[in-house]
């Protein structure tokens, strides 16, 4: 997945955040922070363990070159972008050899849209639809497998 448009200089990178450190199940050669995110849905409440992409860097290496999942891990692309104003986001899938489902969360903390098992190393651009000022990176298809949809609640410490 990679940040794109506006952003194209960060989203060439988008997906590397854990490619000089390891895959995104935790298994690195170096601490990553994570941090608890929870998305509550109609049939209950989902936990995550995020790692968080905050700089303009680290949003740039996102999940790229991550060959394993945990079906609870997650990367938070927070706040996004990190220089500004929510903005309409664009994903791509560059560099990123597992499917992912990109979350778009609006200011409000809900979800406004689903990209649900993005193809790997597919260059297609993935909107959001609308401004939004955070996104979430979770193996491709717990979304459905979850029952999380647009218009559920996601929550994490700001």
């Amino acid at each position: 997945m990679k940040l794109y448009g506006v952003l194209l200089p960060l989203a060439l990178c988008a997906l590397t955040a854990g490619c000089a450190t390891g895959d995104a199940a935790g298994n690195t050669a170096t601490a990553v922070r994570t941090i608890a995110v929870t998305i509550t849905s109609t049939n209950g409440t989902h936990a995550f363990q995020a790692e968080q992409a905050k700089t303009a860097a680290e949003q740039e290496r996102g999940l790229m070159y991550r060959t394993a999942l945990a079906d609870d891990y997650a990367m938070l692309f927070w706040p996004y972008p990190p220089d500004g104003p929510p903005r309409v986001a664009s994903f791509w899938m560059k560099n990123t050899p597992s499917s992912l489902d990109i979350i778009f969360i609006r200011p409000d903390g809900t979800i406004a849209t689903i990209a649900e098992n993005a193809v790997p190393q597919d260059e297609t651009q993935l909107s959001s639809g609308e401004p939004v000022s955070a996104v979430l990176e979770i193996k491709g298809g717990r979304s459905a497998a979850l029952g999380i949809a647009a218009g559920d609640k996601v929550n994490w410490a700001k």
